[in-house]
Formats: C-alpha cells, sequence, structure tokens
C-alpha cells in the first residue's frame, strides 16, 4: 500500500497542473462529454488478468474522468497482439478515445523486426499497469515427468502460443537458444485461453512466458491449488518475491554476459506488467486527464473489490514510467537485439 500512495502521489505530482485544469478545463470535458472510450484487448476473451484489469476499469473510471465518458471493452485478437498494436497506430483515432490492452511481448515486436509489426511503441501514449508482474513457465504434471528447468534441458516439453511475436513463443525459443532447453514450440492459437484449455486437454505439456498474476487468477488458479502444474523458471528482470526463491530466473541461466543481455531484450517487457497506450500524438490535456483519472481508478474501493475476486494485485506503474521502460528497451545495444531476433527468427 505505501508504494501504491507513492506512486498515485507521483502521478498527482508530475500531472499537477494538467489535473488541476482538468477540474476545471473546460476542453478536455466538452470532447469527452457524449464521447465513448473503446479499451481494446488484444487478445482473445478468457485471457485472465490481461483482460479482467480494464474490464473492471470500464465500471469505475468514468466518474474520475471529466465529461464521464462511457467505456466500453472488445477483443481484438491477433498475432499476439499485433493486430491490435497495429490498429490503434494507423487507423484508430489518435484523440483519446481508443485505449490498448495488450499482453507486453508486443512491445519488442519492431525492435525484433517482426514483419506485421508497423507501429513504433516508443511513440504510442503510455497510460499506466495496473500491476507488476513476472512471468514463469510452467509444466502439466499429467503430460510430462520434467519437474525442473534443468530437466527441460535433457528432455523435449511441447508448450503452446499464439504467434511467433508473443511471449509464449519468445520466451521458450530464447532458453532453447541461450540456456540450452529443448522446448517445442507450437503457435497458432487464437487466445492464450486456448493454450490453456490445450495444456487442460493434454495437447501441450506446457507454457512458458505467461505471468504469475494470470496463474493466480480465474481457472489458472485451479491449477496451483490442485498441485497440477510445476513452476520451472521466473522470467522477467528481477525475482519475485511471491515465487519460492528455489524457481530460477531465466536470465541467470543464460551461459555467457553476452547471452544475458540478448536476453535481456524479451526480459525488458516485462517491467512494464499489464501495460496499457493510446496511439501516438494524444492531446496533451486529454492524455494527462486519463493518467490522473486512471490513478484514482486504481484505488477506488470499486475497482480494488472488483479486482481482488479476480485474486489480482493492485501494484501500479505510471505512464511517465512505462514510458522510459520502452524508450530503454529500444536503446539496447544492436549487437544485443541482433542476437535476441536470430535466435527467434534465425539468421
Amino acid at each position: 500500500m505505501r508504494r501504491l500512495t507513492k506512486i498515485i502521489a507521483d502521478i498527482f505530482a508530475v500531472s499537477a497542473l494538467a489535473a488541476a485544469s482538468a477540474a476545471s478545463a473546460d476542453p478536455v470535458e466538452d470532447f469527452y462529454r457524449g464521447k465513448t472510450i473503446t479499451m481494446i484487448i488484444g487478445t482473445g476473451e478468457n485471457a485472465g488478468a490481461v483482460e479482467a484489469y480494464p474490464r473492471a476499469l470500464a465500471q469505475v473510471m468514468k466518474k474520475y474522468l471529466p465529461g464521464a465518458p462511457n467505456m466500453i471493452v472488445t477483443n481484438m485478437p491477433g498475432a499476439g497482439g499485433i493486430k491490435a498494436a497495429n490498429y490503434i497506430n494507423s487507423i484508430a483515432p489518435r484523440d483519446g478515445t481508443v485505449w490498448g490492452f495488450i499482453t507486453r511481448g508486443f512491445i519488442s515486436a519492431p525492435l525484433l523486426k517482426i514483419p506485421q509489426a508497423t507501429f513504433d511503441p516508443v511513440k504510442f501514449s503510455w497510460i499506466g499497469s495496473a500491476a507488476r508482474t513476472v512471468s514463469v513457465g510452467v509444466v502439466w504434471k499429467a503430460s510430462t515427468p520434467v519437474r525442473t528447468i534443468q530437466e527441460a534441458m535433457t528432455t523435449p516439453v511441447v508448450v503452446g502460443a499464439t504467434s511467433v511475436g508473443q511471449d509464449t513463443a519468445t520466451w521458450p525459443a530464447l532458453l532453447n537458444t541461450f540456456a540450452g532447453t529443448k522446448f517445442k514450440i507450437v503457435t497458432g492459437y487464437a487466445s492464450v485461453g486456448e493454450v490453456d484449455y490445450a495444456i487442460e486437454k493434454g495437447e501441450l505439456q506446457g507454457k512458458v512466458g505467461f505471468t504469475w498474476a494470470a496463474l493466480n487468477s480465474g481457472r489458472q488458479l485451479q491449477w496451483l491449488q490442485n498441485g497440477q502444474v510445476e513452476v520451472l523458471v521466473q522470467l522477467g528482470v528481477e525475482k519475485s518475491k511471491a515465487i519460492p526463491d528455489s524457481v530460477p530466473l531465466g536470465l541467470d541461466l543464460a551461459k555467457t554476459p553476452e547471452d544475458r543481455l540478448a536476453m535481456q531484450v524479451i526480459a525488458g517487457p516485462a517491467a512494464t506488467g499489464f501495460p496499457s497506450f493510446m496511439g501516438p500524438g494524444i492531446p496533451r490535456d486529454r492524455l494527462d486527464a486519463l493518467r490522473v483519472a486512471y490513478a484514482k481508478s486504481l484505488v477506488d474501493p470499486e475497482f480494488v473489490d472488483l479486482v481482488r475476486r479476480e485474486g489480482l494485485d493492485i501494484d501500479p506503474i505510471a505512464g511517465a514510467d512505462l514510458e522510459k521502460i520502452v524508450r530503454d528497451i529500444y536503446a539496447l545495444p544492436p549487437d544485443a537485439v541482433e542476437r535476441a531476433r536470430s535466435a527467434l527468427m534465425g539468421p
């Protein structure tokens, strides 16, 4: 709660002038009055935490935003969030009425030269993230004898993903190259939820690169409670205190410092938690008003209750901090980026 209070205070400090004017500034209020903000989730339905946060926001945030616009939530699956990001970047209005919520792996897609990714994350208008979290890799115990990441270095494990640019494909590919694991990656699932169903049916043996928060919410929570999965590895820039320290960090499995730096190209977006953004060039007064309203919503009792019911945490990241994380990712050494790209896509 102390961290949450500090972040809210920081947001208000950075946007103090904008927040004050938003309360009395007719331009923002006049623009949003009678408008609708479309909140786009970049995956299919039943996406766990990625979907739960925006759906809760949609129920409370309008009372904090000048003009009290309506808020609707829609799903736009495709290419691990790249389809939604392209739409927000190139087709959607850049006026503060279209808001994206996409699994964070999409952030690295243009850096890795994935052909479909035609957007520049550095230019997006970042609103904020509801919580920090690491990703994990798990195996379905009934489908494989593997119980540790070291065993996955000698025994193949079939894991599922939506596309080559999404975390559940990029992380196992990096671990294969730089840590020596033997994950067999099957892509093409319509959503992360479909991957989960395939695991339960025995079609897949595991999943590498989805958030710890997602594993602790919704249907996946039963996987842990029933002892159906084994957590093999933590995937992020640092370990989570919520996970036993005996579960290794993927970066620590790198064989050389150069390998570790290449893995950081993919690990970087993990620091964004559950990022949300709008297209480039959103008018500054509207962006500031959105950030302030977002911060207020995260401490609204109704919002807190809604996300707690889903087993989710609130540990926010301010929009300005998301901007910096993304800029830092895109400032990584070109050699490291190329090594990561080659590991994922080949030369």
